[in-house]
């Protein structure tokens, strides 16, 4: 009987996924920093106390780093394995997708500075300077 769902094969496909993400933060050094991060960023939000919206964006922001040094990390093991040698264009791929995750990171940090900056102004009674 043909079902619609094949739940034990979207279970072991969750199963796969939660080993990729293991497997990042286990032996990927950059994830480990953007993991360390993003844990500083929950402290600091739950310190500030983020509203809704904020936390939603502070949220997404975290989201798309790590998932950005996820693909960067694939791409580059992809790379490593197709051509094991110093190669111009796996170098050009592998530069390409470093960047990429640079680009979010930055994003990232502008949001996190309007967000967390506009808290701490508000709690500093700064408020007249800026």
């Amino acid at each position: 009987m043909s079902r619609w769902i094949d739940v034990r094969k979207n279970l072991r496909s969750f199963r796969f996924a939660a080993e990729g993400i293991l497997a990042l933060f286990r032996f990927e050094n950059n994830a480990k920093i953007h993991l360390l991060a993003a844990l500083a960023v929950v402290v600091a939000g739950i310190w500030l106390r983020l509203d809704r919206v904020e936390w939603a964006l502070v949220l997404t922001q975290m989201g798309l780093v790590l998932a950005a040094e996820a693909f960067n990390t694939a791409l580059e093991k992809l790379a490593d394995v197709v051509s094991p040698e110093h190669h111009p264009m796996i170098k050009a791929v592998k530069d390409l997708s470093a960047g990429a995750v640079l680009l979010v990171v930055i994003v990232a940090v502008v949001v996190g500075i309007l967000i967390f900056g506009t808290k701490l102004i508000k709690m500093m009674n700064w408020s007249e300077w800026f």
